[in-house]
């Protein structure tokens, strides 16, 4: 979730997230962007909802920082320091979740699911986007010719997410993808975007040891074969998907490193941003 929002540089998909809003008759009054980044979903919310109250979470302290730097005087959100298998919000305090680029930083989206399905209130929004496991496909086939070790992670699935959002307690999960293939002139263009553009959510299972010369020449050479005029492909599969807060309430569900709820609520009116760095 830290770095959601440069990876929302690499992959503008807010814009098409917010204009999916218009399909929901909502009126909200508190919503949260789960995975705020810098703020840009935040500050989109609180415009298209001006009487609502918009909290944007995000794991990184300073991305949440940022997101209170870069707000204007005249439309406040809150920004709030917390993880998203553990939100520091009340049960059924929330009409609205709206997560951008985030589920794929989870190991397991059950997790963040649960905690989406108890602060929702009954008949409350979830909307999201995530990245599915055709994400990188070429630079994951490139890797497979070189050698036999995970060099990308796995994305959930649509049936995943749907199985898992279900599981958690939230009804009628709906969900579709589009893929996206952008060129790079090399791949070393390429890898250097995920690294710095932070999407490098991607390659959180690569080989910790160094990669040898020879498997980076093989790599680098299958990925050649399947240049174009327009340089070097990698696909992006974007999985949009909307669920509303089911009737079943997991009050006893245990949240990330075997915490139950309880430790994780607080009232509402009493968050704060917090001081302090998250190890």
């Amino acid at each position: 979730m830290s770095k959601a929002a440069a990876a929302h540089a690499t992959l503008p998909v807010t814009a098409e997230l917010l204009e999916r809003l218009q399909y929901f008759r909502l009126e909200p009054r508190v919503i949260v962007d789960l995975g705020c980044g810098t703020g840009a979903g935040a500050a989109a919310l609180r415009r298209r909802y001006s009487r609502a109250r918009v909290i944007g979470v995000d794991l990184s302290y300073d991305m949440a920082q940022q997101a209170r730097r870069a707000q204007p005087f005249w439309r406040r959100y809150d920004c709030l320091c917390a993880d998203a298998r553990a939100l520091p919000l009340a049960t059924e305090s929330v009409d609205l979740v709206f997560s951008s680029l985030m589920l794929q930083h989870c190991d397991d989206p059950a997790f963040p699911f649960v905690e989406v399905q108890r602060v929702l209130r009954p008949g409350g929004l979830l909307l999201f986007c995530t990245l599915g496991p055709a994400t990188l496909q070429e630079l994951r086939e490139a890797w497979a010719s070189a050698d036999d070790s995970p060099h990308l992670r796995h994305f959930a699935d649509m049936p995943q997410l749907a199985s898992a959002a279900t599981h958690a307690g939230l009804a009628e999960p709906v969900m579709d993808r589009d893929v996206r293939v952008r060129h790079y002139p090399q791949v070393a263009d390429l890898l250097h975007e995920l690294r710095v553009g932070g999407a490098d959510a991607a390659l959180a299972e690569r080989r910790h040891a160094l990669t040898g010369p020879g498997r980076w020449r093989r790599m680098l050479g299958h990925y050649e074969t399947l240049r174009s005029s327009a340089g070097i492909p990698a696909s992006w599969e974007l999985i949009y998907g909307a669920a509303f807060a089911g009737a079943t309430r997991h009050s006893h569900a245990p949240a990330a490193g075997g915490r139950t709820k309880g430790e994780a609520v607080v009232p509402l009116d009493a968050l704060r941003t917090r001081g302090r760095s998250r190890p």
